[in-house]
Parts: structure tokens; sequence; C-alpha cells
């Protein structure tokens, strides 16, 4: 046992114990609600909406959990994430796109719920991965 400085009863240092914890597991993670390795593919995908409306992409690709039929603050599933550019997820200035983090009701006017597009980017995921 070593003796730390200070300690000059030899006793251990308090807060220390024999064993180490179990990292916490979040509720997220509890529900099943995380698939990293998902997220990492769609951010691969081109966007939903660029690639829906025949535009351009004129920035990289982020995963976007849908938000619109959703109550409280609970984020939705990764296996329900959509796959965004920048510009239409949260915005890029000077590009004129419509950010659904910017103005959720213009982009819904626009583009529809994002929740419409679940389904789009789950089957090009299962393509990209090779499942159909």
């Amino acid at each position: 046992m070593s003796i730390h400085p200070g300690n000059l009863t030899g006793a251990p240092r308090r807060g220390l114990k024999g064993t180490t914890r179990e990292p916490k597991t979040t509720r997220r993670q509890r529900q099943g609600k995380i698939d990293r390795e998902y997220l990492a593919d769609v951010r691969r995908l081109p966007c939903v909406i660029c690639d829906a409306f025949g535009f351009h992409q004129q920035s990289p690709t982020e995963a976007h959990h849908t938000i619109c039929g959703r109550f409280g603050q609970d984020k939705t599933p990764d296996r329900e994430a959509i796959a965004l550019c920048r510009c239409h997820h949260i915005g890029d200035t000077g590009t004129g796109r419509i950010a659904i983090h910017a103005d959720k009701a213009l982009w819904v006017d626009h583009y529809s719920s994002d929740r419409d597009y679940i389904a789009i980017t789950q089957d090009k995921v299962a393509r990209l991965r090779g499942e159909t």
C-alpha cells in the first residue's frame, strides 16, 4: 500500500473503491434508440430534399432527427433520422435554402413533414448496405 502525501495513517484514500463501476447508460440507450452505424450511413447519402427537388447539394450531409409531430424534448430514434444537407438542416447563410431548424413552418409548407422522408432514407440505407 502506498502512502498518499498528507496521509500519515496509511489508510486507503477516501472515495476510491476496489472495483470500477460500469458506465451509466442513458435512457435512449436502454430504449434501443441509438444506432451510430445507421447515422454514419445516413451521412453518406445525398440530401433527401436536394435529391427530391433537383437542387445541387452545396454542403455536407447531416443526420437530422425528425421533429414534425414530435411532442416533448425526446429525440426520435436514430433509425428515423433523415439525410439533410447543412443548408436544409440548420441553414448556411447566403444559400437561399430553407432550413428546418431555422423556420420549421416554412420548411413544412415547401417540402412537407420531415417524417415523410423517413422511409426514403431507410430504403437508401438498405441499398447502401446491400440489404435489398
